[in-house]
């Protein structure tokens, strides 16, 4: 595809040929990574598929990462390649790259890209539309993971991608610190994911980067993958989301690492690294919920309404500081121009007022209205509107209820 000609960073990786059942690639990002052969013992463990499966390792650095850092990827490097000749099968095959990527672009994104990219070169020497999974170098897996993801895309042909579950390990080799950190940063994620639902948003599903899987064709059409140093997740996804028929696959699990990481301005790493050293983590008031969902719940009588200005002046404060009448009105008109009828106009108006303003507008009501709160008092304020029984409960107690609760529910 011309995708491939043109936004490719680097010639093919592999002479290998790809086996001609190959389904599945899965992604695996690796930056300084003492466990890296646990994860990929998780991968190899896992239940077998229909088709083939490969995992790809973007072991990388940035020109001016430190000594030591490159030392220990080199190790990796040699470990990983010490390991694949041990493990490869007939069904799961594993490769293993290392890059040194200039300073500007090195990070996350960066290494995301260039394996999806490679993943989806493989699929288009066979011509076929697999799914490429992007996966973790510090995280686990059930053992139906791969089955799963095989399952949910031949039982979902249409789908352009998938969210998949994840669980946080909440127990383990690290300090108590780290897990009482990882249950609030986790109950963030969800608490943040239901409320949008809750307020009527379309696109609301998780954007972690380690859980998510895409469409080889889809993923070239939309351009491939960000060079983001951090939020490459949520970028791309907000590309994927909103092309409708996006699904969960909650009938398998992730596990994330909880450890701390200074390497990126936000994500998990940092959350929990921010809540040992000053033992805060706050959250958005459910009060910016509210607002949201008067704005969203106000599509359809927009468009069937003559006078927007009216249906503007009843808006929440938040919105009116936010957007003015005058932008408002101008961007409405031009939806409703460019739109036949009621569902076209639905996929306009939530493109427009999609994930990413969404959080702009959040922030505006943190930063102007509604001051943060802990996660603890945010969920309990939201309690009655999330169906979440949270009186009396611990903190702990409400994570594993938000479980239940989300890998119940399709979305």
């Amino acid at each position: 595809m011309q995708y491939l000609e043109k936004a490719t960073l680097y010639p093919p990786f592999s002479a290998s040929t790809p086996a001609s059942d190959l389904g599945i690639v899965v992604v695996i990002p690796c930056y300084d990574e003492p466990d890296l052969l646990d994860s990929l013992n998780a991968l190899f463990n896992c239940n077998d598929t229909i088709s083939s499966v490969e995992i790809i390792i973007i072991i990388n650095d940035a020109e001016d990462s430190s000594k030591d850092v490159k030392n220990r990827n080199i190790v990796t490097y040699s470990k990983a390649l010490e390991w694949i000749g041990e493990h490869s099968t007939p069904k799961k095959s594993f490769f293993v790259y290392h890059f040194t990527f200039n300073n500007k672009d090195a990070g996350v994104g960066l290494a995301r890209k260039v394996g999806m990219d490679e993943a989806a070169r493989r699929f288009e020497y066979l011509n076929k539309d697999g799914v490429i999974v992007c996966f973790d170098a510090d995280s686990l897996c059930e053992r139906n993971y791969l089955e799963e993801i095989e399952k949910h895309f031949i039982k979902y042909p249409k789908a352009p991608g998938a969210s998949i579950y994840f669980e946080h390990s909440l127990n383990g080799k690290y300090e108590t610190s780290i897990y009482e950190g990882i249950i609030k940063y986790e109950l963030f994620l969800r608490y943040y994911c239901n409320a949008l639902r809750w307020a009527g948003h379309p696109f609301a599903f998780q954007t972690v980067g380690s859980s998510m899987a895409v469409k080889s064709k889809i993923y070239q059409k939309q351009g491939g993958m960000n060079k983001r140093k951090a939020g490459e997740d949520f970028y791309f996804l907000e590309k994927i989301i909103p092309l409708g028929n996006y699904i969960e696959i909650n009938t398998t699990k992730v596990i994330p690492s909880p450890r701390e990481s200074g390497r990126v301005p936000f994500g998990t790493g940092r959350a929990i690294t921010e809540w040992v050293n000053t033992k805060e983590y706050d959250t958005y008031n459910f009060k910016c919920f509210v607002d949201l969902k008067e704005i969203l719940d106000s599509y359809t009588s927009i468009y069937y309404s003559n006078d927007i200005e009216g249906i503007y002046s009843q808006y929440p404060s938040s919105f009116k500081k936010y957007v003015s009448e005058e932008a408002f009105v101008k961007k409405i008109m031009e939806l409703k121009e460019n739109s036949s009828n009621l569902k076209t106009y639905r996929d306009r108006f939530f493109k427009w007022f999609n994930l990413f303003m969404v959080l702009k507008y959040i922030h505006f009501c943190r930063d102007h209205f509604y001051k943060n709160l802990s996660v603890y008092e945010a969920i309990n304020q939201a309690s009655s509107f999330l169906e979440m029984d949270v009186f009396g409960k611990s903190e702990l107690d409400i994570l594993l209820k938000f479980r239940e609760k989300d890998k119940s529910k399709i979305y």
